[in-house]
């Protein structure tokens, strides 16, 4: 080889320019590293969107029919459509767009924007009443930072007041995107009679709605063009105050009028009922939610907000209190502290092993080739944008038992080269002359089991996209330090061989050499034997890894708890709001509990990017609890289980509690979707899957998403009789939602505001169901009849909430997992029972699978579109490395045997195996293959060299004994900080277990592989 092109070779020729190189990437590394972006886990686009259409009146199949299944079907035409999920209540229609997860990020917005599209050209087919559609396509908006507002001597409107102005200045604060109110009531002026007084008095409360429209009409009076100026008229006379409504004079008839405020009750306050509210340990607060902007540094996010809300706390008057309900920045100093410190073990433990093998200054050598690597890559994922994250810091973790390697082969290599008496320049030509290229090809073969990570086409993969940037910068970083930098340090450091050349010719003479070659050779006499071994061992890893625990991904140590409280379907605002209201009281007293915020009528706004959000219902409750620490976390977590059991308080609704998880959010862990169009029969089928599922003892909570009937009571209009009378359906309809539910007939008008003016009946007229016939309904004639007079009521029930999938009905029959049991193994315990159910389906029905196991294979299958292109580039380069296919077989055979490692280190520590672990076991072959190729390549040189195959065999191994120890120990004790870790320690304790395998059979299966496949026998020296 031409040392032309010898890197070490021109590095060593220019010692000056290495040197200011190193100086230089050190600092810029350091700078770059201070200077990265830092959050808690990477970004990922939520690719759902939420379609709401509001159709006042309809009944939820009237909905399903007439606006859900119209939206559905033009919907389904745009790109990337993967499926719609949505339901149906009572006048409104709610639809979940979901695109393929294969979607690039890039093509998810032009996606919403198809939706809009469809809908807009569909639009005129719906209903004429329909209010909508109206488009949320930003479901994934994370408010990491919210803030509670409470007042003593305010009214809420007031307080409303202050914290928008507080929101206006935080707009200004730099990498703030988005600030929103949460919780504020919006402020109404009532009009509230009674309609028998109405009826005393002849009045059709109609002609009140339209006497109000009048009064507060805003109509253009004109301008007057002048000869220089144009002057425009203004008709004064508008509301400006509530007095002034009640002021409002009524035409009574007969030349009477009458005041508005002597007819009916005027008054100012929030709206009633109430549609959702906020809580702050039990107190009516009004939240104020804060999201950064993309690529955001979340710690410095939370200085500037630190400081810009100590100078409005200054500000704010004497009994308005501010409260932190989510504090993002001091969740992710806490998980950024924690990964750098274990990334500083992982070094420390590197940087020891190094010196310990190696020696004082040969591992010194190696130790500041590693911080080199470091820096370099500090510098590159500056440059790509890639922050500090649970992500990037866990594969920089990985990487440095890996990075390593390439170091210690060329230090190893010198060393070996000087003790042979060899001068130190030539010792590092030398020795990139011997490594280089299989170093390189080592390298490369490593970072293509990455592959997958990096170019599979999922969120998942979105979410642990930065293991493969990071982890092949850092590997390429690493063999041009090696070959580059290294030798550089090398040269000035290793220390002098005291006998180079002398008394120890071969380095490789020693006794315990000379032992571990007679055991070499033995496992070459013995090949198939070890062959055999290697295989049965093999074999007993795959039957043994039905055994281990199946996970999608693990759950967070974030420090929240969040219960869900559900009533049943068509609960009132008032009994969600008394049951977080009891919720409340029990966590008062609790002392794992720091702090609480709670929601009546929805939940709370995403303040983590994996949380499962729900969308605004009445009869949906949710408290986010905050804890005082893990341990606290976990008590209190089993005993409201246990609560939730056993008091009859939450019997009657579905309560649930939960511990946050890491990746993208799934929901119930464990679901089954029973799909068909017959919804009395999908009932029964879904009966029989709860059925089978409440036998498992692994599941609890086993629950449907929609089964329950809403209380109606059908007014049966006498029709003959409402014709007389000048009454019809429209009209009725119109006077029953006046005086029930109220209408606004106008806007009172204050600053920027806007404010309904709602006309509706007093309290005691709209509270009694059992009166209903007693309300007085006015005649275009001047009467005044009873509903009972003229209608039927019938009280009955119907269904309160339609579920529907890809415009077919779903009932999803879902559930918790009791124990410690991972959801992927309880799923596919039940499933082979829903077999039986499955062969008695009409066709087109079917149940199928959802929850974790859904979403892991949709994840899973997005790998394994990778993996022949990993296979190939891996091929490739083993191809050009070893020129020989036969050779290339030998080295791939060895790839998949990390697994007897796997499987016995998650069995051992009972770990599970989850998507993160899949990742780091393919990457294992290419670990694996690494050591395999570079050894396979020291053998054929030394053949060449002359040397007997079968010496060839057994010496290339002793030479490669230490290195591959050496890295293969740094890569194993690198990952012992990792272990620790919920999210990682499954994937590092699988790649500790894969390496430690593989350690052992690179020196003893694959010699024993090569002399098998080769024939090689040992020549026997002649007498």
């Amino acid at each position: 080889m031409s040392d032309r092109f010898n890197l070490s070779a021109l590095a060593l020729r220019h010692q000056s320019i290495v040197l200011f190189l190193i100086i230089v990437l050190g600092l810029s590394g350091t700078v770059s590293f201070i200077g990265l972006g830092q959050q808690e886990d990477p970004d990922f686009t939520i690719k759902t969107m939420v379609v709401r259409t509001f159709w006042p009146g309809a009944t939820a199949r009237e909905v399903e029919q007439l606006v859900t299944d119209r939206l559905e079907k033009g919907i389904q035409e745009i790109p990337y459509f993967d499926f719609i999920s949505s339901y149906s209540k009572a006048g409104v229609s709610t639809l979940l767009v979901n695109v393929a997860d294969a979607t690039p990020p890039d093509q998810v917005g032009e996606s919403w924007y198809q939706v809009r599209k469809k809908v807009a050209d569909i639009r005129h087919t719906l209903p004429p009443a329909v209010l909508g559609p109206f488009f949320n396509d930003e479901f994934g908006d994370t408010f990491g930072t919210i803030y509670a507002f409470s007042a003593d001597g305010f009214t809420f409107a007031e307080l409303e007041d202050y914290v928008e102005d507080v929101r206006k200045d935080l707009l200004r604060v730099p990498d703030v995107r988005k600030a929103e109110i949460i919780g504020a009531q919006d402020e109404k002026i009532y009009v509230e009679f009674s309609y028998a007084k109405l009826a005393r008095l002849g009045l059709d409360p109609q002609a009140i709605l339209a006497t109000l429209q009048r009064q507060n009409a805003m109509r253009p009076a004109g301008s007057i063009d002048g000869a220089t100026d144009k002057v425009y008229l203004r008709v004064t006379g508008g509301y400006t105050t509530a007095e002034a409504v009640a002021e409002t004079t009524i035409d009574g008839g007969g030349g009477r009028l009458l005041r508005l405020g002597d007819i009916a009750t005027v008054r100012r306050g929030t709206i009633d009922p109430k549609e959702f509210t906020m809580r702050f340990n039990g107190a009516p607060v009004i939240g104020l939610a804060i999201s950064m902007v993309q690529g955001g540094s979340v710690l410095q996010l939370g200085k500037n907000l630190k400081a810009e809300m100590t100078r409005i706390k200054a500000a704010l008057p004497v009994g308005i209190e501010v409260a932190q309900v989510s504090d993002q920045p001091a969740v992710v100093d806490r998980s950024i502290g924690e990964f750098v410190t274990a990334l500083g073990e992982a070094l420390a433990i590197v940087l020891l092993v190094s010196f310990l093998s190696l020696g004082a200054r040969t591992g010194l050598v190696v130790a500041l080739s590693v911080p080199l690597v470091l820096a370099v890559t500090f510098i590159v994922m500056s440059m790509l944008g890639i922050n500090l994250h649970r992500i990037s810091l866990g594969a920089l973790i990985i990487a440095l038992g890996l990075l390593v390697d390439d170091a210690i082969i060329v230090v190893e290599m010198m060393m070996v080269k000087m003790e042979a008496g060899i001068d130190r320049m030539n010792a590092a030509i030398s020795a990139y002359r011997s490594t280089a290229f299989p170093m390189l090809t080592g390298t490369l073969v490593t970072a293509a089991g990455f592959l997958p990570v990096g170019f599979a086409k999922s969120s998942v993969a979105e979410y642990t996209g930065a293991i493969f940037t990071v982890v092949v910068v850092a590997l390429l970083l690493s063999w041009l330090v090696a070959v580059i930098f290294t030798p550089y340090l090398g040269y000035h450091l290793l220390p002098t061989p005291k006998a180079a050349g002398h008394s120890h010719p071969d380095p490789y003479s020693r006794p315990f050499y000379r032992r571990f070659r007679g055991f070499v050779a033995t496992c070459l006499r013995w090949r198939w034997t070890v062959i055999g071994l290697t295989a049965v061992a093999f074999a007993v890893s795959l039957w043994g890894f039905q055994f281990v625990r199946q996970q999608f991904f693990p759950s967070s140590d974030r420090l929240e708890l969040v219960i869900d409280l559900r009533l049943p379907e068509g609960s009132s605002f008032a009994a969600t709001e008394a049951a977080v209201t009891v919720m409340e009281e029990i966590l008062a007293g609790r002392p794992e509990v720091d702090h609480y915020a709670s929601y009546a009528g929805g939940g709370t706004p995403r303040f983590y990017l994996a949380l499962n959000m729900d969308l605004p219902e009445l009869n949906f409750g949710q408290i986010v609890v905050m804890t005082k620490g893990v341990a606290a976390r976990d008590r209190l977590f089993r005993d409201l289980r246990v609560l939730f059991d056993e008091d009859p308080r939450f019997i009657p609704l579905r309560a649930r509690v939960l511990t946050l998880f890491n990746g993208p959010p799934v929901g119930f862990p464990v679901q089954f979707r029973v799909i068909g169009d017959d919804p009395a029969r999908l009932r029964a089928v879904a009966f029989k899957v709860r059925t089978i599922m409440e036998g498992n003892a692994h599941l609890r909570d086993v629950q449907f998403d929609w089964d329950e009937f809403s209380k109606v009571v059908r007014i049966e209009l006498d029709h003959d009789q409402a014709r007389r009378l000048g009454l019809s359906v429209e009209s009725l309809s119109q006077v029953l939602n006046t005086l029930l539910s109220g209408v606004a007939v106008t806007q009172y008008r204050e600053d920027d505001k806007l404010i309904d003016v709602v006309v509706r009946a007093v309290a005691a007229d709209r509270a009694h169901l059992d009166r209903l016939d007693e309300i007085m309904i006015g005649t275009p004639g001047g009467r005044a009849v009873p509903l009972g007079q003229i209608a039927h009521l019938v009280y009955t029930q119907e269904p309160g909430v339609i579920w529907r999938r890809n415009r077919q009905t779903a009932l999803t029959v879902k559930a918790d997992i009791a124990d410690e049991s991972q959801p992927p193994d309880v799923t596919f315990q039940v499933d082979p029972l829903l077999d039986p159910l499955r062969a008695e389906l009409p066709p087109g029905w079917r149940i199928e699978i959802g929850g974790t196991v859904e979403a892991s294979a949709k994840s899973q299958a997005a790998i394994n579109k990778v993996m022949p292109a990993m296979m190939l580039v891996m091929l490739t380069v083993l191809m050009l490395q070893l020129g020989s296919i036969q050779r290339m077989i030998i080295v791939v055979l060895t790839a998949p045997l990390g697994m007897i490692g796997v499987t016995t280190f998650l069995l051992l520590f009972d770990l599970p195996f989850g998507f993160v672990a899949t990742l780091g076991v393919i990457a294992l072959a290419g670990m694996i293959m690494r050591n395999s190729v570079i050894l396979v390549d020291q053998i054929e040189q030394d053949i060449t060299r002359g040397i007997p195959a079968f010496e060839a065999i057994t010496g290339a191994t002793t030479r490669r004994l230490r290195p591959i120890v050496l890295t293969g120990a740094a890569a194993m004790l690198a990952m012992i900080p990792l272990s620790r870790s919920i999210f990682w320690g499954p994937m590092a304790t699988a790649i500790m277990g894969g390496l430690a395998a593989a350690t052992i059979l690179t020196v003893t299966f694959l010699p024993a592989l090569y002399a098998a496949w080769f024939r090689i026998r040992e020549v026997q020296p002649e007498s």
